[in-house]
């Protein structure tokens, strides 16, 4: 294939990438997005793999076949609420082929070059292993801790910010050393000892982050995989890796900033800071004092609470998710509005534990995306809501985040659902949230506590309800 078509190709499939992304920002164009994706990936392997820079077949195939094997498995076999680790796992693989990709590249002597363009080349070798590396094993911690292998309490190191720091400039002086070199073969060892360092780095950083700023944390690695794979890139010379890892990386650091924002939190303390004690912790301590009786109801009271609302606004979580309780909660969402009550979604920017978690978990039930409302949209609407049903939620609606500074999710904007006339919350006990703190909202007046499997009990309501 000539060189002058595949960068035709290249440039079709970025602009199908671009076209995706616009796709994805919104539920209604998210198929469409996901197809112009699908087929622009597939342009790209088609293309590369038939481009003039391959002149052996002998690998390439069993490759292909193994890789799309194992996507393919994965694709079918993954829960939806399995869907962060398998991302925070994605985000790894990137990282850890950019780091071969260098290491590949710096070993490469076919073609020697001098002055400037050896510098420069260099310099994209070292940068795509730091990155590289950096992205590798924070996406394996952050696996770790979504998949509860790994507490969601972070480690604090003793000067935790001076570490950090020394290990980057250390970093910076292997990759002086590395780039400096009299000769354009340069010596390996920086180049080892950088990704030994950086490793390290990735793995103390992800550390240090709380259970509560996961999502966060998973949208940012996104980034991170986003430029190691356009400094992949610049060392192949393949522009479509470039423009597909600027597209990844700038996205990825904008819906990060965008949470941050929306959490109320500074976006570099998230990423170098991190507070919140084991997931399900017991409630203790003076902060964590009931303020007040727990009451707790049946699935049958519950449904006559929802069969005299005419106004209802629906909480998920992500117990919902685990219990994969959407599907049940659509028939009971349809019947209700059937019979006249205004029944509503309230979406938190960080409910689950991936942006978006929620919205996806009830398009795949078929909730209407036109009931399903962000927070923004809703939260001044509790006031005048008659029932809130909270499935599986904690953080995002825990009062402690407006009226006590001494929360570590003290600032963090949540759905005030202790304004409508009845709260309802579902949940398996007591056990505080991913941030491992007490909710207050237990134990307010107008909650009521359904305790039990999200999916038993709406199945529960429901049959009450019919």
């Amino acid at each position: 294939m000539p060189e002058t078509l595949v960068t035709i190709a290249y440039l079709a499939a970025g602009l199908l990438f671009i076209f995706s992304l616009a796709g994805l920002s919104a539920q209604e164009s998210a198929r469409r997005g996901n197809l112009f994706g699908m087929a622009g990936m597939v342009m790209a392997v088609l293309v590369t793999a038939f481009g003039p820079r391959v002149d052996s077949y002998t690998i390439l195939p069993a490759a292909l076949v193994v890789g799309g094997a194992i996507g393919a498995l994965l694709a079918a076999r993954v829960e939806m609420t399995s869907m962060p680790q398998l991302v925070a796992a994605l985000h790894s693989f990137v990282g850890l082929a950019a780091v071969l990709v260098g290491m590949a590249t710096a070993m490469d002597h076919s073609t020697a070059l001098y002055g400037i363009e050896a510098r420069i080349h260099l310099t994209e070798i070292f940068v795509g292993v730091f990155v590289g590396a950096i992205t590798f094993t924070g996406s394996v911690v952050a696996y770790g801790k979504l998949q509860g292998l790994i507490g969601s309490k972070p480690l604090l190191l003793p000067g935790r910010h001076v570490l950090n720091l020394i290990a980057v400039l250390g970093c910076a002086y292997l990759g002086y050393l590395f780039v400096t070199h009299s000769e354009y073969f340069a010596p390996m060892w920086p180049l080892y000892a950088c990704t030994a360092i950086a490793f390290l780095i990735g793995i103390h950083l992800v550390m240090a982050i709380g259970g509560a700023d996961m999502p966060v944390v998973v949208s940012m690695l996104n980034s991170y995989s986003g430029w190691a794979a356009a400094a992949a890139g610049f060392m192949l010379e393949n522009d479509l890796l470039i423009i597909t890892g600027a597209l990844v990386g700038s996205s990825g650091a904008i819906l990060s900033y965008i949470m941050c924002h929306a959490m109320n939190r500074s976006f570099v303390s998230v990423i170098l800071g991190g507070f919140g004690a084991e997931e399900g912790a017991k409630p203790g301590g003076a902060s964590a004092q009931p303020a007040g009786e727990v009451k707790s109801v049946t699935a049958e009271e519950t449904a006559d609470l929802l069969r005299d609302a005419k106004s209802v606004i629906i909480v998920p979580g992500y117990g919902m998710a685990v219990a994969q309780a959407q599907y049940p909660l659509y028939e009971a969402t349809k019947l209700l509005r059937d019979k006249g009550a205004n029944v509503r979604f309230a979406i938190h920017p960080v409910a689950g534990r991936l942006p978006g978690h929620m919205n996806v978990l009830l398009a795949e039930a078929k909730v209407p995306y036109d009931i399903v409302l962000e927070m923004e949209e809703i939260n001044a609407d509790f006031d005048k809501t008659d029932v809130v049903i909270v499935i599986g939620a904690n953080d995002i609606v825990n009062p402690g985040a407006l009226d006590d500074p001494s929360s570590p999710i003290y600032g963090m904007p949540i759905l005030q659902v202790w304004k409508a006339k009845i709260c309802v919350v579902m949940k398996r006990g007591m056990a505080s949230g991913y941030a491992g703190v007490d909710n207050p909202l237990f134990y307010k007046e107008n909650t009521r506590m359904l305790f039990g499997d999200a999916k038993k009990m709406i199945d529960a309501v429901l049959t009450a309800l019919k």
